[in-house]
């Protein structure tokens, strides 16, 4: 599904609550250095009748203009939408912005970023996710192949050791979201995925690890959600390893 407006929602988030969507992709387009199989807004090669991102003015004025009107109360700001929000070039200082009608318009609001973290090793990137409440960082699998199968990073260069290692600059001020799944190709149920997740969070230390399956319509309908009891069983091994876990089914 291809959000068609900079500002959407409020939508009722399983993880975060009563979210504003922010989307920093354009209406009508899908940009991401990864291809997830399970991406709800499509594939990077669907919805490409729009290449355009919204400038940051727009984006201000836009915000600003939802928050100043009559609305439901917010648990949180969200950016989101058709890709990745940190592929905007100005994404530090929309972050700012933010910052700042949050304060004046909804103080009580936090702001969350949904990123899948290929852009902190740029320090610009890195030093906006700090200013957020909710700095959301994406590892499915610590197992390059799979990686490779699941989120199909845009790039050749993509060194998972290393992305593991820059999401530990953060020195828990994040929180790493993990999607279990299973199919005919992509598979991060085994207990050599577990166990490489595990040594990633040890790496990375983040406040908590949100783990969840699928629960919406995806480009391939070979993939399966797997179990609750699947996911408590992690649960129970992150929480031994002295991390906050939460389950969302």
């Amino acid at each position: 599904m291809i959000c068609n407006s900079t500002i959407f929602g409020p939508i009722k988030s399983r993880r975060l609550g009563t979210s504003l969507g922010v989307n920093l992709e354009p209406n009508n387009g899908k940009i991401c250095s990864f291809d997830c199989v399970y991406c709800e807004a499509g594939l990077n090669k669907d919805g490409r009748e729009d290449t355009v991102m919204p400038t940051r003015e727009q984006v201000y004025s836009d915000l600003e203009a939802y928050l100043k009107g009559d609305h439901e109360p917010l648990d949180t700001i969200t950016f989101a939408g058709n890709g990745e929000p940190t592929l905007h070039p100005e994404f530090a200082e929309i972050i700012d912005d933010t910052i700042r009608l949050r304060n004046r318009y909804a103080p009580q609001t936090q702001i969350s970023v949904l990123t899948n973290a290929w852009q902190i090793k740029n320090p610009k990137v890195a030093m906006a996710l700090r200013k957020v409440d909710n700095n959301i960082l994406k590892l499915d699998s610590a197992l390059p192949a799979s990686v490779a199968a699941i989120n199909r990073p845009n790039t050749g260069e993509f060194d998972l050791e290393a992305h593991i290692n820059d999401m530990a600059q953060f020195a828990g001020n994040c929180i790493i979201q993990t999607l279990f799944l299973t199919g005919n190709t992509v598979d991060n149920t085994t207990d050599a995925e577990v166990a490489a997740l595990l040594k990633a969070y040890t790496v990375i230390q983040p406040k908590s690890v949100q783990i969840y399956s699928l629960d919406r319509k995806t480009p391939f309908d070979t993939l399966k959600p797997v179990t609750r009891e699947f996911l408590d069983g992690v649960a129970a091994k992150i929480k031994r390893l002295g991390i906050g876990v939460s389950v969302t089914v």
